[in-house]
Formats: C-alpha cells, structure tokens, sequence
C-alpha cells in the first residue's frame, strides 16, 4: 500500500485539457470563490466523462478529492464510506468527487491510475496524486489536511454550500417503492419482506447507501428478536473478551437501544483479544454497527480505534 506523500505541490501536474470540456468562466486560484467565499455544490457528487469539465470548473474554486473506484473493489468501496463520511465533517471544505472507473476509462487514463481504489486531488484544475488502497480515516484526515495547506497556497480557499436557497426548507424526496415496501413490511412485523424488499433495492442499485443500512438495521432486529434482552446483556457480563458470541449478541441489544458507544467499544475490546476468524467476525459486526449508526463522531472515533487495533 501506498504511504501519503508527505509533501505535495502541483509542478509536474498532468495535462486534463482532453476532458475539460468547453471553456466557461475565468474563475481559477484566488479568483471568484476562492478567496474563502461560499460556492454552490454538492458534498459528494458522482462524476463521469461527460461532466468531468465542470468537475476541474469547481476545483478553480473549492478542492476537489476524486476518488477512483470499482464496484468490483471491495476497498474501493470501503474507502468511499470513509471518504464520505469525512467530506461531511470538513464542512464543504472539499468535494468528493466519486469516479467509476471501469465506465470512465479516458478519466482514468488520463490521470495514470494503475490500481482501484485512486485518489487524486484536483486544485486549479491541475491534478495531485494522493494514494492508492483503503487508508484509516486517521491517515486520509492527514492527507486531505495537507490537500487543503496545498490548496490554500494556490488560493483555492472556496466552501461549498450545498442549500438549495437560504431560509428554504429541503424538498422532500419521493420514498422509492422498494423502500416502501420494506418499511410497510417492517410496520407489520414482516421482517422476510422488508429483507426481500431491501435486497432488491440493492440489486438495482448496489451503491444505494440508504437501502443497505435499514437492511443492516433489519437484520439486527432479527438476531435479537427471539431472545430476552436483559439474558443476553447479563451473560456477556460473566463473559470473556474471546467469548465472541456472547458478545456479539449483547453489542446488538446496545445498538438495538440506541447505546452504540457501549457496542462499540464492546466489540473493539473483543478485536483486541481475539485473532483469525473470529477477530474478523467482530470486526465485520463492528462495520455493520457504524453503517447502521451513520456518520456520527463517535463511528467516526471508534472507527480511528479499530483501526489502531487492526494495523
């Protein structure tokens, strides 16, 4: 795995004049936007080839992190839910720009990339390699913290305001049937149903963030459904840390009740004590819990701890 570069700066950048698509504006460093002003956009945006040109438009005025992936990557994707959850907690600062590189090969081809998941900086419409793999949140903060330094020296200073209008309440966005169906099952008990109904979403979308945390959420309340809450907690008080299963149970009846620091920091004691198949077991249950909990400071934490415990 590639190491961050511990020293950036744009010299040597890569010609992308092939993809910029039709000139628009003179916007660039330190020009309109880029001063620390606020411009309109997207936290995360899905590029391709087609709007790539708006994409190096952008990074006159705000850092764009293009993140490089595959569906056929399971880094690829783990690493977008880091990059994701991060582009949140800048605050604009940057965008994510997400890139399938499989259905956009000039993109990638342009830009060198030899192995998915890539990420790559533009600033000023100049490309920065940053690394290849599935990073800790710890390292990619200190990347995209030197991404901005970079930025900041070339005057690309802007903050992306993704509301619509000021003062205006968000448009409320239509439920996708699958998703009805699933919560209507969900109201009637019918947990194969909502199962059924979630995994479809997911066939016709498998990037459908939403679909596969209320699925994670669906089979949690499965797991727990049959036995006493109060039984499972107290047999994992008398449990080990290798007692895996005893503690995977009761990290469920936490999250299940909303204490998901106390599931968290259960599971990652038993990552700590255990090895092999079953280190892995609490792991994978560990990453179902933060999908299920969402983009929270203490996922984002717990997240830093498990992978301290794992590298």
């Amino acid at each position: 795995m590639s190491q961050p570069t511990p020293s950036m700066n744009l010299h040597g950048a890569v010609d992308l004049s092939s993809l910029a698509g039709p000139p628009a504006g003179q916007a660039g460093p330190g020009g309109q936007g880029g001063n620390g002003g606020s411009v309109p956009g997207a936290l995360v945006a899905d590029v391709s080839e087609a709007t790539f040109g708006q994409t190096l438009q952008l990074s006159a005025q705000v850092p764009v992190v293009l993140l490089l992936g595959s569906s056929r990557s399971d880094a690829s994707e783990q690493l977008a839910a880091v990059l994701e959850s991060l582009a949140a907690a800048y605050g604009g600062r940057f965008q994510l720009a997400r890139v399938d590189a499989d259905a956009n090969p000039q993109i990638a081809a342009a830009l060198q990339v030899q192995a998915v998941p890539t990420v790559v900086a533009l600033i000023g419409g100049q490309p920065l390699p940053l690394f290849q793999g599935a990073y800790p949140e710890a390292q990619v903060r200190q990347v995209l913290d030197e991404v901005l330094r970079v930025a900041a020296q070339n005057g690309v200073t802007g903050v992306l305001d993704a509301a619509e209008e000021e003062g205006a309440e968000p448009a409320e966005l239509p439920v996708p049937p699958l998703h009805a169906e699933a919560m209507a099952a969900i109201e009637r008990g019918d947990l194969d149903a909502a199962e059924e109904a979630y995994n479809k979403a997911l066939a016709e979308n498998p990037r459908d963030a939403e679909a596969h945390a209320a699925l994670m959420q669906v089979q949690l309340i499965r797991r727990i459904e049959q036995e006493d809450p109060d039984e499972i907690l107290a047999r994992a008080a008398t449990a080990g840390p290798a007692d895996v299963d005893a503690h995977l149970a009761a990290a469920d009846v936490e999250a299940a009740t909303g204490r998901f620091a106390e599931a968290f920091a259960r599971l990652l004691a038993v990552v700590r004590a255990t090895s092999g198949d079953e280190r892995d077991r609490a792991r994978q249950r560990l990453v179902d819990l933060f999908e299920i909990a969402g983009p929270t400071e203490e996922v984002q934490k717990a997240r830093r701890q498990l992978a301290m415990a794992l590298y």
